[in-house]
């Protein structure tokens, strides 16, 4: 589920004036790491073009950034395509798809528009997003409840690479694809019911792989759980909401358009939340000149 409302604006530009690549996150510069994994995105797109100019990189959000709100997805679906197009690139949706997975995998499904889904396919050919269903499908919206906007202290890539030493990684990789049929088919049918049972196991397991990896990872605040405990006390009086969670402490609670007020204002009453970002179902990345 794609979101409009909440975005990263990104600009690239080659130019052989820069003796290296630069990266301007925010209004800061950013060296070590990040700039480095953005570099070696922009090689890439430089081996593509047969180029080696370097290139200064802007972009900005208007969410938190590493605290579980998926900065990482949208920063590298923005930065797929202003560096193809900086480097006078033009690539299809799959194409795109698969160059932003090789910044980042959830970066992925930040292409298409509304409902997405990501083939795993079997190889890099074929390991793309695809849209389900346009924005228009089914009007619901994503209230985040932000506990934490603070980046979190093991990136996701780390705790990837960590999913491995849990005992119970091999049986959620095992039950995935019926988890996203059945997650697709929710979907599909905007059956809200089925939709949350799956969204907060497919969220649960997830956690439990974090939480039972070498050396554990808990990204949950106090905070966390009490936001989850009353979205599920919630629903059990007959409100449709759900919660999910990335890697991080910040609560993605789901629910129906017409409940949106309803369902922020009591995420906003409950303690430790700083505040709730609505955004509803949106469309595909974009050129901001071609909107």
């Amino acid at each position: 589920m794609n979101l409009a409302g909440l975005e990263t604006r990104t600009s690239v530009n080659f130019s052989d004036l820069n003796q290296d690549d630069s990266l301007m996150l925010n209004g800061r510069a950013n060296t070590g790491a990040a700039l480095q994994r953005v570099s070696d995105f922009l090689e890439l797109v430089r081996q593509m073009a047969g180029i080696h100019t370097r290139a200064e990189v802007t972009s900005e959000s208007n969410f938190p950034i590493g605290a579980g709100v998926a900065s990482s997805a949208a920063g590298f679906a923005a930065l797929a395509l202003a560096t193809t197009k900086a480097a006078g690139i033009d690539l299809i949706e799959s194409g795109l798809s698969r160059l932003a997975r090789r910044g980042s995998g959830s970066a992925c499904r930040s292409i298409p528009a509304g409902f997405v889904e990501w083939q795993m396919g079997t190889g890099d050919a074929d390991s793309y997003a695809i849209s389900i269903a346009p924005p228009a499908h089914w009007e619901l919206v994503d209230c985040i409840a932000i506990v934490s906007s603070d980046p979190k202290s093991t990136g996701s890539a780390e705790g990837h690479a960590l999913a491995g030493t849990s005992p119970l990684q091999a049986a959620r990789v095992t039950d995935a694809p019926r988890r996203l049929e059945t997650c697709r088919n929710a979907i599909l049918r905007r059956d809200f019911a089925a939709f949350a049972e799956i969204v907060e196991l497919d969220s649960n397991m997830l956690h439990a792989v974090m939480m039972t990896s070498h050396p554990a990872l808990f990204y949950w605040l106090p905070a966390s759980l009490t936001v989850i405990q009353a979205v599920r006390e919630a629903r059990s009086k007959g409100q449709p909401v759900c919660y999910t969670v990335d890697a991080g402490p910040n609560i993605h609670v789901i629910t129906e358009a017409a409940e949106t007020e309803r369902t922020a204002g009591f995420l906003r009453s409950l303690p430790g939340v700083r505040e709730v970002l609505i955004a509803h179902v949106g469309g595909p990345a974009g050129l901001l000149s071609e909107r």
